[in-house]
């Protein structure tokens, strides 16, 4: 199989498809095993973060997740089952949390994050997809599903939307797209919705309204219009991958990815401009803030603002490696680095002052 990724090692921590386990049964063993126990797990690599009312969950390495009820000041190890790399989390209310990452791992939270459960994994979602294929007669299909058999769960989901308590939506490397209405308990696959016959790598998913859009790799955009019943593919004119997605209103799409590119359309994806970039360095994450003002952030520790159709630096000095951004307020920023929690704080006299977590 080709290889997941062909970036740097921070890249990779970006989005979260590093270290990987030596083999199958590796993975097998971290699916098993609950995750490790971190003196200061807020300096740990994690990789994606959400809020649950007012209460900020982050996710990351060696099946770490974190909880701060006091705006990212201090934080408390969850309790989790299993001890692989965990790449995105959301929620549905203050309590419904869902969580994925490596080995086709997704949890499942009711109590705010502070206690998780296995819901689904690698081993299960080749059980689906199997069942899938042969249902629909489709031989590519198949032949695709009995790979992910015989190559154990070694594939890790990427993104998600949690539409609601018990409708999810995962997506992942080689085209995994897999969909559930009651919690976690029973799975469907998508891959006959979307456009993908060559199993690129879902990197991120967004929803506005009734608006769905897939990115990922090799310059992949997917769009719904109808809340996932069907997907159109978009021509985009750069044929790089792209790692984070937004839709800022009803008809813009913001992607990004390698190498700095950024491309937005205003009218669904019919048309597409070039956003001009300081750096061409991979774009790892994106956010919208209060205000509606989209942040990016990259692998060399910038945290970028959209403004006048252009990206412009918004931390004078630079962060570790992001991985992920989520803004608190319209003034102060969480970042997740490859060096832990980062607190940027653009009110201060430099408009910069940023710091390791406590």
């Amino acid at each position: 199989m080709k290889a997941v990724l062909h970036l740097s090692g921070l890249l990779l921590a970006a989005i979260a498809l590093a270290p990987w386990p030596a083999h199958a049964g590796a993975v097998t063993d971290a699916l098993e095993r609950p995750a490790v126990v971190v003196r200061s797990p807020e300096r740990a690599v994690l990789l994606g973060a959400a809020r649950a009312g007012s209460r900020i969950v982050a996710v990351g390495e060696r099946g770490i997740v974190i909880v701060s009820d006091d705006e990212a000041q201090h934080w408390q190890q969850a309790n989790v089952p299993v001890s692989v790399t965990l790449t995105a989390v959301a929620f549905a209310d203050k309590g419904h949390g869902y969580a994925v990452g490596h080995g086709g791992t997704v949890l499942g939270t009711v109590d705010g994050g502070h206690s998780w459960k296995r819901l689904l994994d690698g081993r299960r979602i080749a059980e689906v997809m199997q069942a899938a294929a042969k249902a629909s007669g489709d031989a590519a299909a198949l032949k695709s599903a009995e790979r992910l058999s015989a190559d154990g769960p070694d594939k890790p989901l990427l993104d998600m939307l949690a539409f609601d308590a018990k409708r999810v939506l995962v997506v992942g490397a080689y085209g995994i797209a897999l969909f559930t209405e009651d919690g976690g308990a029973t799975w469907n696959s998508w891959r006959a919705r979307l456009d993908n016959p060559k199993e690129f790598h879902l990197y991120a998913v967004r929803q506005r309204g009734t608006r769905i859009v897939v990115a990922g790799e090799q310059g992949l955009v997917l769009q719904s219009l109808d809340g996932g019943a069907s997907f159109k593919r978009l021509s985009v004119p750069y044929a790089g991958s792209f790692f984070t997605a937004e839709l800022p209103d009803d008809r813009t799409i913001v992607v990004a990815g390698l190498r700095g590119n950024v491309w937005r359309s205003t009218d669904g994806g019919a048309s597409w401009v070039q956003v001009a970039s300081p750096a061409p360095v991979s774009i790892t994450a994106s956010a919208p803030r209060e205000d509606g003002e989209l942040l990016f952030a990259n692998q060399a520790g910038m945290v970028l603002g959209l403004r006048d159709g252009a990206l412009k630096p918004l931390n004078a000095a630079p962060l570790p490696p992001v991985n992920f951004v989520l803004p608190l307020d319209r003034a102060r920023l969480l970042a997740l680095t490859v060096q832990g929690l980062q607190l940027i704080d653009f009110r201060s006299a430099d408009d910069a002052r940023n710091g390791p977590s406590q």
